[in-house]
């Protein structure tokens, strides 16, 4: 089999943490290289892997087979698209865009190009929460499920290496853990048929769905829970009982990996993968749908 050659662009905590290490460690691919908007930390970063920087987006893809993204999904959904229609694979972050055109247009320029795509669900890449999910999905019988997706990136005393991300204080929890929690709900429930939503404290927001099998399912997100209070829960309840996601055993990288793993699967046979672009435009779409209903935020007080 021969190593698919790919290609990093980004540098930041999740680049460093997860990307870099889990693409140097993997047996399957080749690091090919690193481009950040920062030169000097793309240049750090591919020293500390075995890689080596570009200067450019174009320079990486000439040289690559596939493309792994770590960047804001502002940024991600534009090169992503030049890097498909360069005849790069593309392994994404979620969400793919935060703008369904720009879903779209990325969706689009996969399909023309006729690249593999999977986007990096990290609950549908663990191996207890993916076991899990499909064994949900082949039960049935589903009458509501809620799902609490709170972390505390922005909370007063948090000492996150996220809680300097400017497109995560912009778009808040509902962008950020949302595509976490539709990602869970809707290979078990269906697709969302209908979408509501309601600001609550902070960035929180409270989903209420409505989905193709006819259960309800309510989701609560985001990234300002306090630390104690911060944390996943997922529950189901139908004919079957009632059962819940289980907690993660397993790090990021190792789902990582896995992902790799489809991603490769997917380039090789041609087949898609069921986290392909079409699941990522799928939940822009409803997490677009749903911020539409948001009511504006309350101007403070001066």
């Amino acid at each position: 089999m021969t190593t698919l050659r790919i290609g990093l662009l980004g540098t930041g905590p999740w680049a460093r943490r997860v990307h870099a290490p889990a693409l140097a460690a993997h047996p399957g691919v080749e690091l090919a290289g690193v481009w950040g908007r920062r030169a000097e930390a793309a240049a750090a970063l591919a020293q500390v892997h075995g890689s080596r920087p570009y200067d450019s987006p174009d320079e990486l893809f000439a040289d690559c087979d596939a493309l792994a993204v770590a960047l804001p999904p502002s940024v991600q959904a534009p090169l992503a698209v030049r890097a498909a229609e360069a005849g790069c694979h593309l392994l994404l972050d979620k969400p793919v865009a935060t703008a369904v055109p720009e879903a779209r247009a990325l969706a689009a320029a996969a399909e023309r190009a006729g690249v593999a795509s999977v986007v990096f669900f990290t609950a549908r890449f663990g191996a207890q929460e993916g076991e899990w999910i499909a064994a949900q999905a082949a039960a049935g019988g589903w009458f509501t499920a809620h799902a609490d997706w709170l972390g505390s990136v922005f909370a007063e005393d948090s000492a996150s290496p996220y809680a300097h991300s400017p497109w995560r204080r912009e778009k808040g929890g509902l962008w950020d853990v949302g595509p976490h929690a539709l990602s869970v709900l809707l290979p078990v429930l269906g697709d969302v048929e209908e979408v509501t939503a309601t600001r609550g404290p902070a960035d929180a927001v409270l989903l209420t769905m409505r989905h193709g099998s006819g259960a309800a399912s309510t989701a609560t997100l985001a990234l300002t829970a306090p630390a104690a209070a911060a944390g996943v829960e997922i529950t189901l309840r139908g004919t079957a009982g009632t059962t819940c996601l289980p907690r993660r055993l397993d790090g990021p990288e190792a789902a990582y990996h896995r992902a790799v793993d489809a991603l490769l699967a997917a380039a090789a046979s041609g087949l898609p993968n069921a986290c392909d672009l079409r699941f990522g435009l799928r939940v822009t779409e409803i997490l677009a749908a749903a911020e539409e209903t948001l009511p504006p935020l309350a101007p403070s007080g001066g």
